[in-house]
């Protein structure tokens, strides 16, 4: 029996459309970092497993820019939400806008760059902030550290936990994202077919079944759907 829908419950999935606002490069557009480095390189387990301190100096790069960069107005209507909704962000990010913006429940599907882990087995984790990892950091249980993020080949250690939280959600909100990179992608065809169900975008190139387009920047399109969903919140 699947679990009901929530009318006070919106989910968000996020890509790296709406950091790309906030100046943080994507890495699929062109001029974005995989033009400039090559991912089996940087971000997957055999290019650590062959350059480790390319992979370290790449995300230590990374890290230190997100760090920098502030939240955009798309990420602040999106946390002024919660005023009145539960609001869940399923993000494909890896920086902590949405977070430093105010949203309180965040998925990080992909990762996070203020997160170390071990690579023993047990993947201990280390909140770094902005700090680099170098080579010699180690975990507490004397592993080499490695960014707390999910490359090609590993799997989603949270996708069960995001798709549930889509089924039960009465609006879904996909921002930013191509839709091109599995299986977080897949995510859009869970929601229900009587949510509300809405994609913002500059550059979609597909359109998922039911959702209403709406196309141009986050920052310039989500204030007013917030502003319109902000009326139509349920009383309690």
């Amino acid at each position: 029996m699947k679990a009901p829908i929530e009318p006070d419950k919106i989910v968000v999935l996020s890509g790296a459309g709406i950091s790309a606002e906030s100046g943080i490069p994507t890495f699929r557009d062109n001029g974005g970092l995989w033009h400039q480095h090559a991912i089996h390189d940087v971000a997957t387990p055999a290019g650590w497993a062959r350059n480790p301190q390319l992979v370290l100096d790449f995300y230590n790069e990374r890290r230190a820019a997100a760090a920098l960069a502030q939240p955009n107005p798309a990420h602040v209507a999106l946390a002024e939400l919660e005023q009145r909704y539960n609001v869940v962000v399923l993000t494909q990010n890896i920086d902590d806008l949405h977070e430093r913006a105010g949203s309180k429940n965040v998925i990080h599907l992909h990762g996070e760059l203020a997160w170390a882990r071990g690579t023993s087995p047990r993947g201990l984790r280390r909140h770094i902030g902005a700090a680099p990892i170098a080579l010699g950091d180690l975990c507490e249980d004397g592993s080499q550290l490695r960014p707390d993020i999910v490359w090609f080949g590993e799997p989603v250690e949270r996708m069960a936990q995001a798709v549930a939280e889509i089924r039960t959600a009465a609006k879904v909100l996909v921002v930013g994202t191509s839709l091109t990179v599995f299986p977080v992608a897949s995510l859009v065809k869970k929601a229900r077919w009587h949510a509300e169900k809405v994609l913002c975008g500059l550059d979609v190139e597909r359109r998922p079944a039911g959702y209403t387009l709406l196309r141009g920047a986050a920052g310039n399109i989500v204030p007013g759907l917030v502003r319109r969903w902000m009326t139509q919140a349920p009383t309690h």
